[in-house]
C-alpha cells in the first residue's frame, strides 16, 4: 500500500509538471503568433482610353492601369510579416497588370515578388535598422497601392521613378520621429535582378522631416549607371515633395523631379529630364473626397521616355477623382484624365494627335 500512494503522489506530481509545461508551452505558442501577420490587397478596374488602342495596351509610359477597354486585376498580393523588437521579415507574392508591366524584365518566379525582405535592429537604445531584399522605393509620395494615394492613377512623376528596389539599407528614425534617415546600396534603377553586363552598385539617400502630424517633406536622391559597364552613364536623380494637411477637410502635395544622364560614358555634357506636380484634395466627409492634379513632364532627349519625336516628351496632363469610402478598408473610386504634349505622340480616332483622354474606375480593399 505504501508503494502504491507513493507512486501516485509522483504520479500526480508529474501530471503537475506536465500541465505546468502545457500552459507555458501554450503562452509560448500565442505570443510568438502575435509576431506574425497577414495581410492582402486586391484592385480591380476598367479603364476607357479615347485613343482606344487595337492592342488594348495603353500608351507605354503608364505602368498601372494598363489595359484599355476591359475589366483586370491592377494589383493583388497576399502579404506574411514577421516582427519582434530586434527582427523583421515581409514576403509578398502578387498578381495583376502592374505586376505584368513593372516586372517585364524580371526573370522566372521573380516576376511575382512584391515584396521579400529582412532586417535587424542594430541598436537596443535606438531605432536603427539594417534590411535586405526587395522592398518598396525610397524614392516618391506614391506607390502600387492605389488605395494609398489620392489619386486613383499614378502622375507620370510616378509612373516614371522606381516603385520598387532590391538591395540593403541602413535606416534611422529619430527619438521624436520627426526624422527619418536612409542610406541604401542597390541593384539598379527598379531591378532585382542586375541587368547584363553591369556590375557597377547605385546608391540612394532619403531624408523625411515631419515636425508634426500636418507637414511632412522629403528629399529622396538616387545615383547609379543602368548601360552595361562599357557603355557606363551616370545617372543623378532628385526627388522632392511636401504633404501638407492643412486641415481635416484640406490637404495638398506638391511634388518635383530632376534628373540627368551622361549623354555618354565619361562625358562632361548631360541629358535633363524633370517633373513637377500639384495635388489637391478635399474631404467632404467621412465617406466622399474629390482630389484634382495637374502636372508637367519633360524629357527631350528619351532618357526616360523615348518618343522618337522632334521634341522628345514634353507633356501636361490633368485629372480629377472622386473617392467614396464604403468602410476604412474598401473604396471606390472613379477619374477622368487628359494629357497634352508638344508633338503628336498619341492616337485619337484613328490619327496621330497630341491629346489623350482616358477615364478609370476602380474598388480596392485590404485585407
Amino acid at each position: 500500500m505504501i508503494e502504491i500512494r507513493k507512486y501516485k503522489r509522483k504520479a500526480k506530481l508529474l501530471l503537475m509538471v506536465l500541465l505546468l509545461t502545457s500552459v507555458n508551452i501554450h503562452a509560448q505558442l500565442d505570443t510568438s503568433k502575435s509576431n506574425i501577420s497577414f495581410t492582402g490587397y486586391t484592385e480591380v478596374y476598367y479603364s476607357y482610353d479615347l485613343s482606344q488602342p487595337d492592342d488594348h495596351n495603353r500608351p507605354q509610359f503608364f505602368y498601372s492601369h494598363s489595359r484599355h477597354n476591359e475589366f483586370n486585376l491592377n494589383l493583388g498580393y497576399l502579404k506574411a510579416s514577421y516582427n519582434t523588437q530586434r527582427v523583421r521579415t515581409n514576403l509578398a507574392l502578387a498578381a495583376g497588370t502592374y505586376m505584368n508591366v513593372n516586372y517585364s524584365a524580371e526573370p522566372g518566379v521573380l516576376k511575382n515578388i512584391y515584396e521579400a525582405n529582412t532586417g535587424i535592429k542594430l541598436s537596443k537604445k535606438k531605432n536603427l535598422w539594417v534590411d535586405a531584399g526587395i522592398f518598396s522605393s525610397h524614392i516618391g509620395f506614391e506607390s502600387a497601392v492605389s488605395k494609398d494615394c489620392w489619386g486613383l492613377t499614378r502622375s507620370l512623376l510616378a509612373e516614371n521613378s522606381p516603385y520598387y528596389e532590391s538591395g540593403i539599407k541602413l535606416t534611422f528614425i529619430s527619438d521624436s520621429s520627426k526624422w527619418l534617415l536612409s542610406a541604401l546600396i542597390l541593384n539598379g534603377w527598379q531591378h532585382i535582378q542586375r541587368p547584363a553586363g553591369n556590375s557597377i552598385p547605385a546608391f540612394g539617400t532619403q531624408v523625411t522631416f515631419t515636425p508634426n502630424a500636418k507637414i511632412s517633406i522629403n528629399y529622396s536622391t538616387f545615383i547609379g549607371n543602368e548601360k552595361p559597364d562599357t557603355l557606363q552613364q551616370m545617372r543623378y536623380f532628385h526627388n522632392i515633395y511636401g504633404m501638407f494637411h492643412i486641415n481635416d477637410k484640406f490637404h495638398i502635395t506638391a511634388g518635383f523631379d530632376f534628373g540627368m544622364e551622361q549623354k555618354s560614358k565619361e562625358s562632361g555634357d548631360y541629358n535633363y529630364w524633370y517633373s513637377p506636380v500639384l495635388i489637391v484634395k478635399v474631404n467632404f466627409n467621412s465617406k466622399w473626397s474629390v482630389t484634382a492634379r495637374g502636372e508637367y513632364y519633360c524629357d527631350k532627349n528619351g532618357v526616360i521616355i523615348s518618343t522618337g519625336t522632334k521634341n522628345g516628351f514634353q507633356t501636361s496632363g490633368y485629372s480629377l477623382n472622386l473617392d467614396y469610402r464604403i468602410r476604412e478598408n474598401a473604396v471606390w473610386r472613379i477619374e477622368g484624365r487628359g494629357l497634352n504634349s508638344i508633338d503628336k505622340i498619341f492616337t485619337m480616332n484613328k490619327k496621330i494627335s497630341n491629346e489623350n483622354y482616358f477615364i478609370t474606375t476602380s474598388l480596392a480593399i485590404a485585407f
